[in-house]
Formats: C-alpha cells, structure tokens, sequence
C-alpha cells in the first residue's frame, strides 16, 4: 500500500475514524488500530470496537492498492505532529517478516509496527432501506436529548436514546431517571414504520452529534437494519449496534397539565444559577428556587461553605414555594432550550416540573425536584 496526501486530510480522517477504537482491545488488539485502505486514489479508514463502527473516505493521491491495520491513537499522533504539507504512507516488510507502516513528510520519517489485516473484524455493509433527515434539526434534537442519557453501563437501557415514529414525525426520548428529555422532529415520519421504534446507545449518537456540528449543512442518510443503524453524512459512515429491551414508559411521567409556571430568561436563570453553585461542592447539594410573583430568588445553603442568594427578575403565575434541582440538571435543561426565555411549569416541590421553549412544544425537559426541609 502507498499513498501520498495532504497532513490535514490526513489527520481529519483518522482522528475521526479513530474516536470509534476501543479503548481497552482486551482479547482483540487490533481493535486498537485504524484500517486503512487504498484503492485507487480512495482511502478508506475504519475504526471499531464492534459496538460502534467510523468509517471516513477521502481523495488521495494512491501508488498501490493494498489495506494496513495500523495502531490507532499512535499514527494519529504522528501525523498530527508532523510539519504541514504532503504525507506519504507506504506498507512494506520488516526484518522480522511482520509488515510496517512507514510515515513520512519533510525531514521526518517514523516506521511503525501494525496488526495482521486479516485480524480485523468484517463489518457487514449497512442494510435497510435509506431515508434523509436534514443534517441541521437533528444536531439540535441530539444536542438537546442525548445529554439526559444515563452513563451508567450498569443499566444499558438508559443508555440509549429512544427513536419512536410519532404522528407526522420522529420522537427523540432519553432519561437517566432523575430527567427526561424529549424532542419531536416533525416531518420525519417516513424514517419509521408506524409504531416502530429502536434504541440507539447515546454514546453513537452523541459522535454523530459532534460530526454534524464540524458540517456545513446537507442531510443525514439514514438506514435502520434488524440489529444496527448507518448515519451517513458527507465522506462519513457511522454504524452503531442497537440496544435490545424495552425502554421505560416515559409518558406516565409527564403531568398533562401544570396550575403553576415560571417565564424567565435563559441567560440570566443560567448566570445565577452558576454563580450560586459555587457553593455546592458537591454533586448532592440543592440549588433552591423560591417562586414569587415579583421573581424568584435562587439559594444554595452548604454547612461547611456558607449561602449563596440571588434574585432573577421573572414572570410568575401560581402558588408561591420553593423547588429545590440539582444543579447541574437545572443547566442541562436550561442550556438545551432554543429560546431567550425559559418556561418553568411545576405542580409542587415534590413532582417533576419540566422545562420548555416559549414558541414551541418540539422539547420537553422534565426534571424531578430535590427533596428539602
């Protein structure tokens, strides 16, 4: 294999392809590489931890065909380091009879050792029938669902991001049990059968998320198979196995209506609540939100730092009282909705309340209260 391209095509590639290798290869080392393969002037680069599959495809300049499973973070690295300009990569054997992968550009020259090509795994090809949503709704839809997604491997379910047809669109769910966050993509029906719906792991969506936000509009192609989901955008295929189970039934937890709410705005509820959470030294401290007609005054009271308060002018209707967030969910929630102002709907101190945009009912961020005396 030889090819010869320019040091930033070449770095985008494999750092892309590369946020797919796994981390810890276990009994697989090869998982630890990126396979590389040039046909043509077509590279292909591929990384895998079999969970969840990058392949990136770029124009270059190619001597000889030929595939190479070279180590991952290592060549990145390399190439990364090296001089701006063209950067040649050629395979050839060793002394040992093993064959390496020799990098260089300018005055600088590095061989490296890699992994038996044959080793890495065959990724069958996407299946399911192609369908296109549009690049820009869903970055938003993921920026604003996949951050309630839970991180606990412990409980797989909730690390997933249910993908259900709704009526004339496509729902986004995903809960870690302390918050729900839901968004409608209306007009995206057709990516579903009716009733159909899958669980995609939030750690694949949240790539994808970062590869939409690096692109310049388009669409995303979209293919749904019996066991994994294909997101195409651009020069990039990203392939992730789905979550098998039933997710929770999330509607149970939505009030259908609320007596009291809050309209305030999203950059000063934001810069409070930050300023007042200094204080929380820890993830189990409450920040409390005292609601009143005239505003609400935000409070976070610590035994060994002392007490924050701040006051934020707002628009309130209901009953007065104190709910108490954890505060670092309140700016999730908060940070996730579209709009200047924020409206706050609560029941009372101990149901969850939900945070919404003022213009819309695409997004639903549902948050359970903090429990104080």
């Amino acid at each position: 294999m030889k090819l010869r391209c320019e040091r930033d095509v070449l770095v985008d590639a494999l750092g892309t392809a590369g946020r797919a290798v796994a981390g810890r290869s276990g009994a697989l080392p090869v998982l630890s590489g990126v396979r590389l393969e040039v046909t043509g002037d077509h590279l292909t680069v591929t990384g895998t931890d079999l969970d969840l599959t990058i392949t990136v495809s770029s124009m270059v300049n190619g001597s000889v065909d030929g595939v190479v499973v070279a180590p991952g973070r290592l060549v990145t690295d390399i190439v990364r380091a090296l001089e701006p300009g063209a950067v040649t990569l050629e395979t050839g054997d060793s002394e040992s009879g093993d064959e390496d992968l020799r990098i260089t550009a300018g005055r600088s020259a590095f061989t490296v050792r890699t992994h038996p090509a044959g080793d890495f795994p065959r990724l069958a090809s996407p299946s399911g029938d192609a369908v296109t949503l549009p690049a820009e709704g869903l970055s938003e839809a993921l920026r604003q669902v996949v951050r309630a997604a839970s991180g606990e491997d412990s409980r797989p379910i909730l690390t997933g991001v249910l993908m259900a047809a709704e009526a004339g669109g496509l729902r986004l769910v995903a809960t870690d049990s302390y918050r729900l966050a839901v968004r409608d993509l209306p007009g995206a029906g057709a990516v579903l059968s009716e009733g159909q719906k899958v669980l995609v792991p939030s750690r694949a969506l949240g790539e994808l998320q970062r590869l939409l936000g690096s692109a310049a509009g388009g669409d995303v192609e979209l293919r749904l198979g019996q066991h994994d989901a294909t997101f195409g955008t651009g020069s990039v295929a990203l392939t992730s196995r789905l979550i098998e189970g039933e997710f929770p039934n999330y509607r149970q937890l939505i009030p259908a209506s609320y007596p009291n709410r809050l309209v305030v705005g999203r950059e000063a509820l934001l810069d409070a609540v930050r300023r007042v959470k200094l204080l929380a030294r820890d993830a189990t401290t409450p920040v409390r939100i005292a609601l009143r007609p005239d505003g609400i005054e935000l409070t976070v009271i610590t035994t060994d730092w002392g007490t924050a308060t701040e006051d934020v002018d707002a628009k309130y209707e209901g009953a007065e009282m104190t709910v108490a967030f954890n505060p670092a969910y309140l700016i999730d929630g908060v940070e996730a909705v579209p709009t200047d102002e924020v409206v706050l709907d609560t029941l009372d101190a101990l149901k969850p309340a939900t945070l919404r945009p003022t213009d819309s009912d695409d997004y639903l961020y549902l948050l359970m209260p903090v429990r104080v005396s």
